[in-house]
């Protein structure tokens, strides 16, 4: 049984060598799920399951591989007869504008934050449609909700993601697919290796404008989702109506845009200055 009191639930979670998604996988195993977690660094991510129990396993992932993500999901059930839960965690972060990026970085964004969401959902949804039911999380972010200067192919990457994820469950309720829920989570700032090094990166302050999240309570959220599903999730939950607010108007957003940086950036320094005295 697990640790809500329903039995033992077979998940995936990608991204799983490091920070949020390992925190997720830490809190599935710990209420007796099992689960299969996965990654491109395969020796990270056998380092950081090594201690979780025989309930996880380790496997390599490129989610921007569709053909992999479906190989997953059927060799899921086939060594545990079905998947009830597939949490899309995967990701990567560029800064800097979008005009001096190099346009293949920013493709790389677009092809791991949104081609896979989309291939593990889909990957997903074949098996949980065959069931009539499962549960997906998908990981987006608050700059899914609202443009992030600074971030543009991140922000992108997540806006494509929440529509995607939200169309997709539309087009399961029209289809008469009650008992299969996409939830997308959409935190604020997190102190994971995304944001370790990059507390002198301006462009990248705009996490740090406010109380940094930890991973621990994010995934704690990820995974109440699986059990009380949202559409949309926002963490801190006052700062989803807040995106939609900034998102609604475009012309006084830009026109604070250098304001909102710099603010965010002073709190960056002293970040950083707090972390450096330990």
């Amino acid at each position: 049984m697990s640790g809500s009191g329903v039995s033992a639930r077979v998940c995936v979670v990608t991204g799983a060598a490091r920070g949020l998604g390992l925190e997720i996988v830490r809190l599935l195993a710990g209420r007796g799920d099992v689960v299969v977690a996965t990654d491109v660094d395969t020796d990270a991510l056998a380092a950081a399951i090594r201690d979780l129990g025989a309930s996880v396993a380790g496997r390599p992932l490129d989610v921007r591989d569709p053909d992999a993500c479906t190989a997953l999901a059927a060799a899921v059930v086939a060594d545990h007869g079905r998947l009830d839960v597939w949490v899309n965690n995967a990701g990567i972060l560029a800064t800097g504008p979008s005009f001096e990026l190099d346009l293949a970085t920013q493709r790389r964004v677009i092809e791991i934050n949104t081609f896979g969401t989309m291939n593990g959902t889909l990957a997903a949804l074949s098996p949980m449609r065959d069931r009539g039911r499962g549960s997906i999380v998908n990981v987006v972010s608050l700059a899914g909700l609202a443009p992030v200067p600074g971030m543009a192919a991140y922000s992108a990457s997540k806006h494509a993601a929440l529509a995607f994820s939200l169309s997709t469950l539309g087009e399961l309720r029209a289809t008469g697919a009650r008992n299969i829920s996409i939830s997308c989570l959409c935190p604020a700032g997190i102190w994971t290796p995304m944001l370790h090094d990059r507390t002198d990166d301006f462009w990248a302050s705009a996490p740090f404008g406010g109380r940094l999240l930890q991973s621990t309570d994010v995934a704690a959220r990820a995974v109440a989702l699986i059990d009380r599903p949202q559409p949309v999730a926002a963490v801190p939950r006052l700062m989803g109506p807040f995106s939609r607010l900034t998102a609604a108007t475009p012309r006084l957003a830009t026109a604070l845009t250098p304001l909102a940086l710099r603010l965010a950036a002073a709190q960056q320094r002293r970040t950083a200055k707090r972390l450096a005295a330990g």
